[in-house]
């Protein structure tokens, strides 16, 4: 069949015409392809393979444009790119490769377009479009990636065995792309994976964040979360999440399976934000009950500080993982730090208490409220709606006591120099006992968020410290 209507952007009748003017084959192939078939939107990536060098085809293409775009070349890997405001392009040649044991970097030999579709990940991603000005617009189908698509499997070109061990990677992205897509894993290929997964251990972190992140990213996270964990291969990279799994039962009392109530989490926060740090902080937030889990005869399970280890772990975790120890992990620590807070809040929407959250929270209390309306995963109707009612309580009561007192980001009425002018003090003790009392009386408010009370307050407690006030 031919597919000449999904190739409408003038870029790929230049890359026609510059093929045919150096002689070459080339083909569209891979995610733009797949994306186009499965009505996906326009692909941002396209990938072209031509029977030959892809750099020389790059650099003729730039030539026929007539802006001539900088061409940037990766000689190490054998590939072009070319840049515009919509769209990366990526030129490579045609290649087979072969692999060593211990490692996922291929010797590459050129090779034919059928060599190499023979060495692409999954038939899905094998699917190429013809740019040859012969047969432009005709679909190169050679393992049945259409069938595949039409059906929502996601299955290697070749034995899966293989394909898996000689790049490990391949095993998360057939994870990502079954959540991505919502498509399923062949049969052999999960049993693949499963006999494959300690290979895992080749792949950098950074590598395998990049994959996570876009699971993460997806519509329904928990596809592949679960699918990491069938396959063994969840354990290697986030060990925290397999220790919440399983229910245990002492006289009768038991507790939620928190692995499975945290996947529900991350699915309910999916459907509410894009922000992938809040979906971290969503999938980690629980973490710290594994180590605190406890059994009294009085009260049954107990997760006592848990949200506070937690929050240790999250630094760990990104440490280990090499994901940034920056304001993004600094982020999902608080969220995961005050994961409870507006839960035992909701019971008592006090004003002094929800001071307290806003100020401790600062920017991030509308994501750590959206957090805790996720964590509500109970199949109870009436406890479902009398919760989230719980916590549009506290968010009606978080906008009133911020117009009012002007909690977040708070920055003391009261500065530290003028506490030291007006008791002629060097920098201090007092002076942070001083703005400590004046910032505990605002956020109890025994007095409001302006200059002259909390000057009144700080003359009362500088004489209580028996400072000199005489003169004011």
């Amino acid at each position: 069949m031919n597919y000449k209507f999904a190739l409408k952007h003038s870029i790929f009748n230049t890359i026609s015409q510059s093929a045919e003017a150096l002689g070459l084959e080339c083909y569209v192939i891979g995610g733009f392809v797949r994306d186009f078939l499965l009505e996906r939107g326009n692909a941002k990536d396209i990938d072209i393979v031509a029977v030959g060098s892809g750099i020389e085809l790059a650099e003729q293409v730039s030539k026929n444009l007539p802006t001539q775009p900088k061409v940037q070349v990766f000689k190490t890997y054998g590939t072009a790119m070319l840049r515009f405001e919509d769209i990366e392009i990526e030129f490579v040649g045609a290649r087979q490769e072969s692999y060593a044991e211990n490692s996922r970097n291929p010797v590459v030999e050129n090779g034919t377009l059928e060599d190499d579709q023979n060495r692409r990940d999954f038939t899905i991603n094998a699917l190429a479009l013809s740019l040859n000005q012969s047969n432009f617009g005709e679909l190169l189908d050679p393992f049945n990636g259409i069938a595949d698509l039409d059906k929502g499997i996601i299955r290697t070109p070749l034995n899966p065995d293989v394909t898996y061990s000689d790049d490990p990677l391949r095993m998360m992205r057939a994870i990502r792309f079954a959540t991505q897509l919502q498509f399923k894993i062949e049969a052999s290929s999960l049993e693949a994976i499963l006999s494959n997964k300690d290979r895992i251990k080749i792949i950098t972190k950074e590598r395998i964040v990049t994959e996570l992140n876009k699971i993460l990213e997806s519509k329904q996270p928990s596809i592949g979360f679960k699918l990491l964990e069938k396959t063994g291969l969840l354990g290697y990279m986030l060990p925290e999440l397999i220790a919440l799994k399983g229910i245990d039962e002492i006289e009768g009392q038991r507790h939620k399976d928190n692995f499975y109530h945290t996947l529900e989490v991350v699915d309910n926060i999916a459907k509410t934000t894009d922000n992938l740090w809040l979906r971290w902080a969503a999938l980690l937030h629980d973490i710290g009950k594994a180590p605190t889990k406890k059994f009294s005869k009085k009260v049954g399970w107990t997760f006592h500080g848990h949200e506070f280890v937690g929050s240790k772990m999250v630094y760990k975790l990104f440490k280990r993982l090499k994901m940034p120890l920056n304001d993004k992990m600094k982020f999902v620590q608080k969220m995961v730090l005050m994961s409870s807070r507006p839960i035992v809040l909701a019971t008592e929407v006090t004003d002094a208490a929800v001071r307290r959250l806003v100020f401790d929270a600062g920017d991030y209390v509308d994501d750590l409220m959206t957090l805790c309306e996720a964590d509500i995963t109970t199949k109870n109707p009436k406890k479902f709606k009398k919760y989230h009612n719980n916590f549009q309580l506290v968010r009606d009561k978080i906008v009133e006591v911020e117009e009012r007192d002007r909690i977040r980001n708070f920055q003391p009425p009261v500065s530290g120099e003028e506490i030291m002018e007006t008791f002629n003090l060097k920098p201090s003790k007092e002076i942070g006992v001083i703005k400590e009392a004046i910032k505990e009386a605002i956020l109890e408010g025994d007095i409001p968020n302006e200059h002259d009370a909390a000057f009144q307050l700080m003359l009362e407690k500088g004489k209580a410290l028996g400072l000199n006030v005489e003169d004011i």
